[in-house]
């Protein structure tokens, strides 16, 4: 859907998984590139597909090369990669404060935070030299307040979080904005297989519910555009008000 939005917006677009078939996991599309070409025959912008671990240096400079040479230079980075994974898939257990594996443990925080500051880092020194650029990473509820289970990846969001406001500090004389958004649960493919959802919470008209895709994409859209122009470190909490707190 944030590809949806963006494309809709005007923008060409680079589409990134791990792997080809990753978005068949999900029921999303058969592979990324079969995803890619579906997205770019509905217009107006192009969609190409890119492949990569973005926890590791050389994947990531040569997908952003690829994406570079086939879009031209990269203007809006969306970090969204993530996932409460361990580092054989599924959900680490333990999950806690003081059980979870160290292995694990490494695996959230590099497919969260290192992931997110790998592809900040190759891609943002290009938007300074231009002074064009809006980079917008994702956080979580879990960032905010304290939880458990979900404990490393809850200090991942809030490592992201807090990298975004640092580097949006440094960005300031260079006219990249750097933000983030923080969505509450969200009707994502992903989300909908992975977990028993509440019914109640997926048609509720209150804001008492679930997110849908569409409201995360659009406030990605927005810290994309001019329309934000002057919005830079914040991070927008898009959970329906289930974190109220200042700050």
């Amino acid at each position: 859907m944030i590809v949806e939005t963006l494309l809709a917006g005007g923008a060409n677009v680079a589409l990134h998984d791990i792997d080809e078939t990753a978005p068949a996991a999900y029921g999303e599309s058969e592979s990324l590139t079969v995803l890619a070409g579906e997205l770019s025959a509905r217009g107006p912008g192009k969609v190409v597909a890119v492949t990569g671990d973005i926890t590791k240096e050389d994947d990531v400079a040569a997908l952003v090369t690829r994406v570079e040479d086939t879009l031209g230079p990269i203007d809006i980075l969306v970090n969204c990669a993530g996932g409460d994974i361990a580092a054989k898939g599924g959900k680490p257990n333990p999950n806690d404060a003081l059980h979870i594996s160290l292995e694990d443990a490494h695996a959230v925080m590099n497919r969260n935070f290192f992931g997110t500051m790998l592809m900040c880092r190759r891609v943002v020194p290009g938007m300074a030299q231009r002074r064009k650029g809006a980079v917008i990473n994702f956080g979580s509820l879990n960032g905010h307040v304290g939880v458990s289970p979900e404990v490393v990846y809850g200090c991942a969001k809030a490592a992201i979080l807090h990298y975004t406001r640092s580097l949006a500090l440094e960005m300031r004389p260079h006219g990249v904005r750097v933000n983030a958004v923080s969505p509450g649960p969200t009707t994502t493919a992903r989300f909908l297989a992975t977990r028993q959802t509440d019914a109640s919470m997926i048609d509720n008209v209150s804001l008492e519910r679930y997110a849908k895709p569409a409201e995360i994409a659009n406030a990605v859209a927005f810290l994309a555009s001019d329309l934000s122009g002057f919005v830079s470190g914040q991070v927008l909490r898009v959970d329906g008000g289930m974190t109220l707190f200042p700050g």
